[in-house]
């Protein structure tokens, strides 16, 4: 019973004390707490010591080595039904019948007649054996016998002493009875060891084919991270992947789905296995489920690609070794081999690895290009490692227009004949001018192939990196048309589409590296257009058939399912141009980054190998043209150059001063100020130093100006 606690206050209500008022406040005690009642605690405790994770980590263990002694006895078991009966052959046969490989399912009917065959001999050679086992016996006995008895013999002459005649016999009965009672000693002991050795002879099994659920399992071993292919693994994938009909073929087949496979290959980092999937299951069902197809054999998405073969209702699966993707791959050939050429027409550059670690090298000859993927992900990387292979080919030209402009291509000064770098509505016009210029030179060759059918003319590559701002542009000429935009009114689209159609006849190509592609910025002409197609990391599978084309995605190309940012250099290309294995429409390439301290490198030997070239950067149209002066600037550092290309190079400088002019205009120029033009091999040249001379001594109101 409680009882009441009485309080005494003072309150004070005036500063006078008398005044002063002191009440008593009766304070009930509070109500003890409510006892737990036993069962409660108990149940507290035990469930503390059933979830904590030393019991449940115990538990596993116990139930792991269980499990492990009891499917170890299932598999020993498994294994002697299979070597003592014709149950392998029956599954392989029923195997081989549901495939629909009726011939190897015959011979396996062949080996099955063989071995039952075999066993009915053995079977009838049973009961003639104990006849033959006693006659064995009986005559073995009497022959020990007789030869103990010769032996005694001998030993008594020898001895000259009658009873060793009985000696080996007893000598060997006596050792029998040894044997007898070490048996009798051992037999008690081995009966209780006996059995525990070969629980743990079953233990061995289990545990050495982990059989056990996961559950059970020890984390590292539940990970299975790095764990190795093998023909179980993938079967057991693929029965899990969430495709009934797949799964119902499996599991009827019986073999457990073995011979769906061929043979697992080792395939650079990794391996591939091609996979004949049952009636019923399209190959584009197993593509769709390349995530859980991936996790199912314990890799990451990204290390697991599905491709279509040749074969029929058949599947190819390269399979990283785990992790084996994020490591980065060797330098380039170009930095590491500084006597590397290029052969525009023969060669094959150096772009960097297949899946498989092999080289892959591209041809470029007579090969529109186009680069495309998300930003920052390499696209100006793999773009500029295919033009610093083809710099190392003296003959190969090159007008480059960068729309990015931070100097990815500030190298390629001395090797481009035009090199336009900036990112504004002005760098766009010049660029688009730069391509309209190289259509004009595209006709000019054509003309002079009909003309003559064995003229060979150089290559020229016609570069725009970032050109969806040139698709993009908004800039609108004097003539009405906008410099941008994918309609025939468009001047870049159609000057592109122009070279895309007839550029390849006369090596006029048109390289275009573009990001995040949509029809807005990369039109379908123009992507089609392009020979050779290669995506970086896209965004979506409607961007990586832009960027490929429908055909090659759906035959296995996946750009969309590389990692942003961790992928970076990788590139999923559909050409004729690159080795592609047999029945696919791509191939996956990791290629060589090569920086810019190592790419000017390259690009000082290509320009060692190269006449002095001068780049021209920008056209100022609006002051008149010094003739004499743009003569001397296209020379560059070449001692001497041929009159038909100081044409050319003029036209590009400026083409509305120069784009008219014949041999006879500039032969008029130069003899104005007493240069004259000389043969050397057949074809006519102009010496720098002529014109150096003549510009010095000319008169400071004497300028030869075009007209």
């Amino acid at each position: 019973m409680s009882e009441n606690v009485v309080s005494l206050h003072k309150t004070t209500e005036s500063p006078d004390e008398s005044a002063s008022v002191t009440t008593l406040t009766v304070v009930p005690d509070p109500a003890p707490a409510k006892p737990v009642p036993l069962w409660v605690r108990s149940y507290r405790g035990v469930r503390t010591v059933v979830t904590h994770e030393t019991t449940r980590t115990t538990a596993r263990a116990v139930a792991r080595h269980g499990l492990y002694t009891f499917n170890g006895g299932r598999i020993v078991a498994r294994r002697t039904w299979d070597g003592r009966t014709g149950s392998r052959y029956e599954r392989l046969l029923r195997a081989a019948e549901a495939a629909g490989n009726y011939e190897v399912a015959e011979e396996w009917e062949e080996r099955l007649q063989r071995f039952r065959e075999a066993r009915h001999r053995r079977r009838m050679d049973l009961l003639h054996s104990p006849v033959d086992v006693a006659k064995g016996v009986g005559v073995g006995v009497g022959m020990s016998v007789g030869t103990l008895v010769a032996l005694g013999v001998v030993m008594a002459i020898n001895n000259k002493d009658v009873t060793d005649v009985i000696t080996p016999l007893k000598a060997t009965i006596e050792f029998i009875g040894t044997l007898i009672r070490i048996v009798q000693i051992v037999w008690g002991p081995a009966l209780t060891i006996g059995p525990l050795v070969a629980l743990l002879a079953l233990w061995a099994v289990g545990s050495k084919q982990q059989a056990a659920p996961a559950w059970a399992l020890p984390a590292n071993v539940r990970s299975g991270e790095g764990e190795p292919i093998t023909p179980s693994i993938v079967v057991k994938a693929l029965r899990d992947l969430g495709v009934p009909a797949l799964r119902k073929a499996i599991t009827e087949m019986g073999d457990a789905g073995a011979s769906m496979l061929g043979p697992i290959r080792i395939a650079g980092c990794g391996v591939e296995v091609d996979v004949t999937l049952p009636s019923g299951v399209a190959t584009n069902e197993v593509q769709a489920k390349r995530r859980k197809l991936a996790e199912n054999l314990t890799r990451h998405e990204h290390e697991v690609f599905i491709t279509i073969p040749e074969a029929a209702r058949t599947v190819r699966l390269w399979i990283a070794d785990s992790g084996a993707l994020d490591e980065p791959i060797g330098p380039s050939p170009l930095v590491t081999d500084e006597t590397m050429t290029a052969n525009y027409k023969t060669g094959k550059a150096p772009w960097g690895q297949d899946l498989r670690g092999d080289a892959a090298l591209i041809s470029l000859y007579q090969r529109h290009l186009l680069v495309t993927g998300l930003s920052n992900q390499g696209k100006t990387a793999s773009l500029r490692a295919l033009a610093l292979w083809l710099a190392l080919d003296r003959s190969v030209q090159f007008w480059i227009a960068d729309l990015k402009g931070i100097g990815d291509w500030a190298m390629f000064e001395g090797i481009a004949q035009v090199l336009i770098e900036g990112p504004s509505d002005d760098h766009v016009i010049q660029a688009t001018e730069m391509v309209e210029d190289a259509v004009e030179e595209m006709n000019r060759r054509i003309e002079e192939r009909r003309r003559d059918s064995g003229i060979v003319f150089d290559p020229l590559i016609v570069l725009v990196d970032e050109a969806q701002l040139a698709f993009m542009c908004p800039v609108v000429g004097d003539d009405k048309r906008p410099y941008g935009g994918a309609k025939a009114t468009s001047r870049y689209f159609m000057a592109v589409r122009k070279i895309h159609n007839q550029g390849r006849a006369v090596d006029v190509l048109m390289w275009q590296g573009t990001q995040d592609p949509t029809d807005q910025n990369l039109p379908k002409l123009v992507r089609e257009g392009a020979h050779t197609r290669a995506s970086l990391v896209v965004g979506t599978e409607s961007q990586a058939e832009m960027a490929l084309g429908a055909k090659a995605v759906n035959a296995g190309a996946a750009p969309h399912l590389l990692r942003q940012g961790l992928d970076k250099g990788t590139l999923v290309v559909a050409s004729d141009g690159i080795t592609i294995p047999a029945g696919q429409a791509s191939i996956t390439v990791r290629t060589h980054f090569i920086d810019d301290e190592p790419a000017t490198e390259v690009a000082a030997r290509a320009k060692a190998l190269r006449e002095g070239v001068t780049t021209l950067r920008a056209v100022d149209e609006g002051k008149e043209s010094d003739a004499l002066a743009d003569i001397a600037s296209v020379l560059g550092e070449a001692e001497r150059v041929l009159t038909r290309d100081i044409l050319k190079r003029l036209d590009v400088l400026n083409h509305d001063a120069y784009g008219d002019w014949t041999f006879a205009d500039l032969k008029r120029v130069l003899e104005a100020v007493g240069v004259e033009a000389y043969k050397s091999h057949g074809l006519m040249n102009v010496r720098r130093d002529d014109i150096l001379r003549a510009l010095a001594n000319r008169d400071a109101d004497g300028s030869a100006s075009a007209s």
